[in-house]
């Protein structure tokens, strides 16, 4: 990445829209540039988008009808525009995810031969499961046969694509959409390989941690539950912090950044599994 200089913050840039990045060019350029925080562009909502979310809406009707739990828990939920490729199969529908999924703001760097391909994978995963269409046409989503048919090559098909059902509605409550730490980690925000662990780990266990510094931390066990250790790998720590660098140096050398089972981290990542006071998370896990 080429040096763009060093960004400083102002005092007054914490305060809202229209605060201002100053920028110290190192390259002797004489005109000064900044980066600015400016208002979101309106966005309006295509047809498609309109459409993907309706039939998502029915869809999520059925499923909870039949008693079956959504893919990313209870509502009330946001469409993210994550690579979802709902089928149905002998037992009602699920939802899996494209190898990647296209963001909004994102369709407008988007090549559309890679997006063809895309197109290309949900065909296959959907011919694999022949009541899908049927279902579809039924829901009043009959634009899923073209869709998956057709073949991408401009942007109104990157734009048809993106907003389409087979990308842009991943069901997601808005924390885990786009919220922000420390009140909720969400997937816009906090890599996935870390943040996927909020719907599959232990309830008891506290995934997301606050440092001393302030900053938060992604963090994991280092052996299985019952066996007592108490240390924790710190796995997704925000770059340019100490922790965040340490974890960086741990990587380069093919190593761990773990903290010891005395720790602040340790202590509340394990906290609902330890007797209150504990002064090591390195005890054995109350209950199961």
């Amino acid at each position: 990445m080429a040096d763009a200089g060093s960004v400083s913050v102002p005092g007054a840039a914490g305060r809202g829209a229209g605060a201002v990045l100053d920028v110290d060019h190192t390259h002797g350029e004489t005109r000064p540039w900044e980066i600015r925080i400016v208002k979101h562009p309106e966005r309006s909502e295509s047809a498609h988008f309109r459409a993907a979310k309706k039939v998502a809406k029915r869809i999520l009707q059925e499923l909870g009808t039949d008693g079956a739990e959504p893919p990313y828990g209870p509502g009330p939920w946001e469409m993210h525009h994550g690579g979802s490729l709902w089928v149905m199969t002998g037992s009602g529908w699920r939802m899996y995810r494209a190898r990647v999924g296209i963001e909004w703001s994102m369709q407008f760097c988007a090549d559309p031969e890679k997006v063809d391909r895309l197109r290309q994978e949900a065909a296959e995963l959907v011919a694999a499961f022949p009541f899908t269409l049927p279902a579809l046409d039924a829901l009043g989503y009959k634009r899923a046969r073209d869709l998956l048919s057709t073949p991408v090559t401009d942007a109104d098909g990157v734009e048809a694509w993106t907003d389409s059902l087979f990308n842009a509605c991943v069901p997601m409550s808005n924390p885990h959409h786009s919220g922000v730490l420390p009140k909720a980690a969400g997937e816009h925000h906090y890599p996935w390989p870390t943040k996927s662990a909020d719907f599959f780990k232990f309830d008891d266990f506290q995934l997301w941690v606050t440092l001393p510094d302030g900053t938060h931390a992604g963090v994991a066990p280092v052996d299985r539950r019952g066996s007592g250790d108490g240390h924790v790998r710190i796995v997704h720590a925000r770059h340019g912090t100490p922790a965040g660098d340490i974890l960086a140096e741990a990587q380069r050398r093919r190593m761990m950044a773990v903290a010891p089972p005395d720790s602040p981290v340790a202590l509340a990542a394990f906290e609902q599994q330890i007797r209150p006071g504990a002064r090591s998370a390195s005890t054995r896990p109350s209950g199961r």
